[in-house]
């Protein structure tokens, strides 16, 4: 499948803003399931200081704000060829070893909300991939989708003590589960282009485990499904944080609105 997508994200600040910096996750690559043939990224407002590879193997851009910006505005758009691999991506191929990937973290900890959702799957499933779909299923059963119920700093705990969260959130607990029951996990960022609308609200998220035999494997809890050739990575993690598509910090008291416009279609 031949998808193009546009993302241009504005941040607007109420007063002048001395200093910011950002690291942005927003260039995808070329990987098992997808070919990258163009992607380019325009920035206003601000000057692109450094671009490198991390510890995930994903493309870093160190992007600073012109001195007293008022708002910032990063475009990117490109062209993605992908292939359905029923979601496996393959071996770990970045550059840290797999066990780090059963480390929790404060957003993926697997307090007692998760271990009773896990509860059981051990028993009930001998072989792995049945058992990860089903664990998946019982995600969204626990958590239903609603927009706006949890945030970003919302752990895998706290979202199903909610009952209610977005993709994200599936994603975390997810991988703490999934950790849980001694599989290596991870929290992939990236775009997926839905069947009846060319607008997007934000870029989606989703998780991979990694089995024996097979690599890494991915599980979009949202849509039930495993990424097929409709998705595109961009960027993986231990968590959000670490595959956030921009993150940083701006000096001073200045308040800020956030706008997002994403595109993605079939060329």
């Amino acid at each position: 499948m031949d998808l193009s997508i546009t993302h241009s994200t504005t941040y607007r600040f109420d007063a002048p803003v001395a200093y910011g910096l950002q690291q942005l996750r927003l260039t995808p690559k070329s990987r098992p399931g997808q070919t990258v043939h163009d992607w380019s990224m325009e920035v206003d407002g601000g000057r692109v200081e450094a671009e490198f590879t991390d510890e995930h193997a994903n493309t870093v851009t160190l992007l600073a704000f012109e001195p007293d910006a008022a708002e910032i505005t990063v475009r990117c758009r490109g062209r993605v060829e992908t292939e359905d691999t029923n979601g496996v991506v393959g071996k770990q191929k970045g550059f840290v070893p797999l066990w780090l990937f059963k480390r929790s973290t404060e957003l993926t900890r697997a307090g007692a909300n998760v271990r009773s959702l896990a509860k059981g799957l051990k028993d009930e499933h001998t072989e792995d991939l049945p058992l990860l779909h089903d664990l998946s299923a019982r995600i969204l059963d626990a958590v239903a989708y609603e927009i706006g119920a949890t945030d970003a700093a919302t752990s895998a705990d706290a979202a199903i003590e909610h009952g209610r969260g977005v993709c994200q959130d599936h994603a975390h607990i997810f991988v703490a589960a999934a950790r849980a029951l001694d599989y290596p996990a991870r929290y992939v960022s990236g775009y997926l282009m839905m069947n009846d609308r060319v607008s997007q609200d934000a870029s989606h998220a989703w998780a991979e485990a990694h089995i024996d035999g097979l690599g890494w494997v991915g599980f979009d809890v949202s849509n039930g499904i495993s990424p097929d050739a409709r998705y595109v990575r961009v960027a993986t993690g231990l968590d959000y944080r670490e595959a956030a598509p921009i993150s940083g910090l701006h000096y001073g008291p200045a308040g800020e609105e956030l706008d997002v416009a994403i595109e993605v279609q079939q060329q």
